[in-house]
């Protein structure tokens, strides 16, 4: 992606109006997937007003992250499209402040005080250093207590992003990879020799060392060291498979 696209990007996302969701009253009965459903995430059961099925991801989410539900916690989502989960993880996770990346973000539709939206390819290091300095000096922010790849799905991007951010995730807080397995069904998105994700989390869970260009062995014994634990769900498609990395 060069600059000029993603400057072109940036200019309409500027210019697009969107909808501000500050002033949306949620009633207090809302459950997760309720959200989900409410701003048009397909994590839910159904999305698209019902019309299709969903991931199926809400009942992990809230299984692994409810106690947050009330705490101040800082959230990134690499790979945000159009918002809605960000939008949907504002009003459940109501002191939450959101860091929402993607490559393209004029498809962006929400509008929140509590939602940061920024352009970048976010497993460029160059631009995660950059972006991390903006957020830090900005927002005071350094570390996160969740972290969601949502990205491109490629398997490249997704073990980039791990090299790169999981050192950026709070104690006790929660690396999540989503469509994890989307590699070992398209050829498009297994575009390297590497371990797949779901191969990686076996081995992570036996703290084996593997070959890997991306992971080195250094980063993989310190990610061995820091995982508390490895909880990995399949939803409602034959692609719907999640995994809650904890760290400790």
């Amino acid at each position: 992606m060069n600059f000029f696209s993603l400057y072109k990007r940036q200019l309409l996302f500027l210019l697009k109006k969107k909808i501000n969701i500050d002033n949306d009253i949620v009633n207090s009965n809302f459950s997760l997937e309720d959200l989900f459903i409410k701003y048009g995430s397909d994590k839910a059961n159904v999305w698209n007003n019902k019309k299709n099925i969903g991931h199926g991801y809400s009942k992990y989410y809230l299984k692994n992250l409810h106690k947050l539900k009330n705490k101040k916690i800082n959230i990134l989502e690499i790979g945000s499209y159009a918002g809605s989960s960000a939008a949907a993880f504002s009003k459940f996770f109501q002191k939450s402040n959101i860091y929402c990346l993607d490559i393209n973000i004029s498809n962006f539709k929400y509008f929140s005080k509590r939602i940061n939206v920024y352009g970048i390819d976010a497993t460029r290091e160059k631009s995660y250093k950059s972006l991390l300095k903006k957020i830090n000096k900005t927002n005071k922010v350094e570390f996160f207590d969740i972290i969601i790849d949502d990205g491109s799905h490629k398997l490249d991007d997704i073990l980039k992003s791990l090299s790169l951010y999981f050192k950026n995730l709070k104690t006790k807080g929660f690396y999540i990879i989503e469509d994890f397995k989307l590699p070992n069904f398209f050829k498009h998105l297994n575009n390297n020799n590497e371990p797949k994700i779901d191969k990686f989390i076996n081995l992570a869970k036996k703290k084996k060392n593997f070959k890997s260009k991306i992971l080195s062995k250094d980063f993989q014994n310190i990610i061995f060291k820091k995982i508390n634990s490895i909880k990995s769900y399949h939803g409602h498609q034959k692609t719907s498979d999640v995994v809650f990395i904890k760290k400790n």
